[in-house]
């Protein structure tokens, strides 16, 4: 057994029980954990220890081990809060466990909790919000672990809950579960050091919360669907996790579920792997009612993703800002960055378009799949709702290129949030629309294949710059960076790949570059 110091903190005031074998591993190691809780409380006696097999649980694998889970649960509540142990073995859950405030499951090492195919777990509960999310976000209780307003729980030591094939990945049936842990309205959560394996819909789905930790959780879904959605929660912080999924890995969505537009904000994200199958990696939306603010994502590898490595999308009238990206680097994804306003507004009262602003990229490299044209994005909804005041610095990206030249206009949009939403881009590399504010610092942009296309164009907008920026040129590519209705803008210190001068295209555009000295050849077609 391997109690934490967050369980411990948890689990302040606690005094052992009958049932219960106090343990002071936890308490040892507080100080540390301290630092970390988002609610910090002093831990006053060393979180008592409620074993399962005490409680009737077999932990031979095929016997139904959720009646004695729930007992150990509620007797670990009953007696003011305690850690629930999960010693090696596997435990089959053929129902749904109902978490309780201040219980930490506790999986030790060798531990494994199971899923089942018996249809036995909780019915998924009504709501008259569903209609402005897809089912498995809109349901909550049809799950292995499920709480709703629950404070100071977690998930901690190094085993592994795993839905071993058996839930589902569409909406559920009766007594099926499409999720491993489904909690709303919690406060003070630890997710930290086990495994969430096959998870059906989610590995983990929060919606409501506040006062996030994570440490070395790891979530293997890439044969389901999602990692960890974390959904209009505020007050987080993950570090070394390790999401590989199918669908999207690891996204922050603000939905209606819950009967409101709540806000989410104040999360870093550093030190962690991240992949996805078909989908995005780090993703923002695209259920976004409420507003998102200070996010710090920091030290991530992207190790493929389907569509977004970096993906952002307001589709739902969410104002996006304060989000900073540093130190990432992408490999085998379809669309290194997109960003995009959308016009769903799919969330109760009367949502109107949303904003992108205050974005930082710094220190990001990427290198798309080939074969694919999803352009690196920047997409604003029109003059009123652009994406704006957004920096790029010593962001690096290699596309796939080998398209030939084609119209420089804009291209269709379907109004769906992915990156196929807008038709091929005009341009291999960055293609900015409705922007404003946008600086380019010290980046490049590079194809794998000869391509026809510019390697930048700017449509409709202001004060757009690149300084510093290395582009390739393609052979019959008619220039490399174009500014199309752009008031105010500036290529300065740039160059392309062997040196040469970049060829930039004005139409309908104002240059404006101050002080700056500016080195490309300026091709004056309107």
């Amino acid at each position: 057994m391997a109690a934490t110091a967050v369980a411990a903190l948890a689990l302040a005031g606690v005094q052992g029980t009958a049932n219960a074998v106090p343990t002071t591993s936890a308490a040892a190691a507080a100080p540390a954990a301290v630092a970390a809780a988002p609610h910090p409380a002093s831990a006053k006696a060393a979180a008592p220890v409620f074993n399962v097999k005490n409680y009737g649980a077999a932990g031979n694998g095929s016997t139904n081990d959720s009646p004695a889970i729930n007992k150990a649960v509620t007797a670990a509540n009953a007696a003011g809060g305690g850690i629930v142990e999960f010693p090696s073995g596997s435990y089959k859950s053929a129902n749904t466990i109902h978490l309780r405030s201040n219980v930490t499951i506790e999986l030790d090492a060798g531990s494994k909790v199971l899923g089942s195919s018996a249809k036995t777990y909780d019915a998924a509960e009504a709501n008259p919000y569903d209609k402005y999310q897809d089912y498995g976000h809109s349901h909550f209780h049809d799950a292995m672990f499920y709480g709703d307003k629950l404070s100071n729980i977690g998930f901690t030591g190094s085993g592994t809950i795993d839905g071993d094939g058996d839930l589902i990945p569409g909406n559920p049936g009766a007594g099926q579960a499409d999720k491993i842990i489904s909690l709303t309205r919690c406060t003070n959560l630890t997710l930290s050091g086990i495994t969430l394996a096959r998870g059906g819909h989610f590995g983990a789905l929060i919606n409501g919360c506040d006062g996030v930790v994570s440490d070395h959780l790891t979530i293997a879904t890439s044969s389901d669907r999602d990692g960890w959605n974390i959904i209009s929660t505020t007050h987080v912080a993950i570090t070394n996790a390790n999401i590989s999924s199918n669908d999207d890995a690891l996204v922050f969505k603000s939905d209606y579920a819950l009967g409101a537009s709540l806000p989410s904000g104040h999360v870093t994200v550093t030190h962690s792997t991240l992949q996805a199958k078909c989908c995005n990696a780090l993703m923002f939306g695209s259920e976004t009612c409420g507003s998102f603010t200070d996010y710090q994502f920091q030290q991530i590898a992207i190790l493929g993703a389907g569509k977004s490595g970096l993906g952002m999308v307001s589709m739902d009238g969410a104002d996006i800002s304060d989000v900073h990206y540093q130190g990432i680097t992408m490999t085998g994804v379809h669309s290194p960055i997109m960003q995009k306003i959308g016009t769903r507004l799919r969330c109760g009262g009367k949502p109107t378009v949303g904003h992108i602003s205050d974005v930082t990229y710094q220190d990001i490299t990427g290198t798309g799949v080939a074969n694919t044209d999803y352009s690196p994005t920047i997409w604003g909804a029109d003059g009123s709702h652009q994406v704006s005041d957004e920096t790029f610095t010593n962001v690096v990206l290699t596309v796939p290129g080998g398209r030939g030249t084609m119209s420089t206009g804009v291209p269709s949009n379907n109004g769906d949030y992915n990156p196929n939403s807008i038709g091929t881009r005009p341009a291999y590399g960055w293609y900015l629309h409705n922007v404003s504010g946008i600086h380019f610092t010290g980046s490049s942009v590079k194809v794998a294949k000869n391509d026809g296309r510019p390697a930048v164009i700017a449509n409709a907008g202001s004060d757009i710059t690149f300084d510093g920026l290395t582009a390739q040129t393609g052979s019959s590519s008619p220039f490399d960076v174009g500014f199309q209705n752009i008031a105010g803008y500036c290529v300065s210190n740039s160059h392309n790949t062997t040196g040469g001068a970049l060829r930039v295209s004005a139409t309908g555009s104002t240059q404006s570059c101050g002080s700056a000295t500016a080195r490309y050849h300026y091709l004056a077609l309107g």
